[in-house]
């Protein structure tokens, strides 16, 4: 079983991610939350992994972190949610929002996510229930904007986190993020390269 490589991000194809980790170089399906917290073409990385083998392929998954890799593996035992089922879930909410969504019964949301129908959202929440205790359920940022912009800023507000900052600290730095920004990607570069800047001075 591979469960974590680190070495250069050789490409990135979608949701799909090259690594050269010394010479072999692994094809990584990513969730969201990872792909945020990739640095450039170029630049080194490193990834939690599951290692997906079957008759007919072999497929390896790559998370930001240890837990979101835990819940991965925690979705695909249940009853009809497989591989890419489990990354739909993992993409389209964060932890603290799948946390939240589960906590409050909240079958609606999850029916947002693709694949996943109004009974698989009630069973997803039946099993997740005793799961997610140790998942921080963050509030969103004051001053937010709605939609996209929303979006974007609790997947940057969740890849900060998996990098090591507090809730707090990520949302005190996310403050700080020029307005506008409806990318994930580049709040969460705006973010460090406002971190940087502080550190410097």
């Amino acid at each position: 079983m591979i469960g974590r490589i680190h070495g250069t991000l050789i490409e990135v194809v979608g949701t799909l991610a090259l690594v050269d980790v010394g010479g072999p170089g692994y094809e990584v399906e990513l969730t969201s939350g990872a792909l945020a917290a990739l640095g450039g073409v170029g630049k080194p990385c490193t990834l939690y992994t599951h290692h997906v083998v079957r008759e007919d392929a072999q497929s390896l998954f790559g998370f930001a972190n240890r837990d979101e890799r835990d819940l991965f593996r925690t979705l695909i035992k249940l009853n009809g949610v497989g591989p890419k089922l489990a990354l739909a879930v993992l993409s389209s909410l964060s932890l603290s929002d799948l946390a939240a969504a589960v906590e409050r019964n909240e079958v609606a949301r999850l029916t947002k996510v693709p694949g996943v129908g109004k009974r698989t959202a009630e069973r997803l929440i039946i099993e997740l229930k005793d799961k997610l205790s140790h998942i921080a359920i963050v509030t969103p940022l004051s001053g937010a904007a709605g939609g996209a912009g929303a979006a974007a800023m609790s997947e940057a507000l969740q890849a900060l986190i998996s990098l090591g900052y507090k809730p707090h600290e990520a949302e005190r730095v996310l403050a700080g993020v020029p307005k506008g920004l409806n990318d994930a990607e580049d709040i969460v570069r705006a973010a460090l390269k406002g971190l940087a800047q502080s550190a410097a001075s």
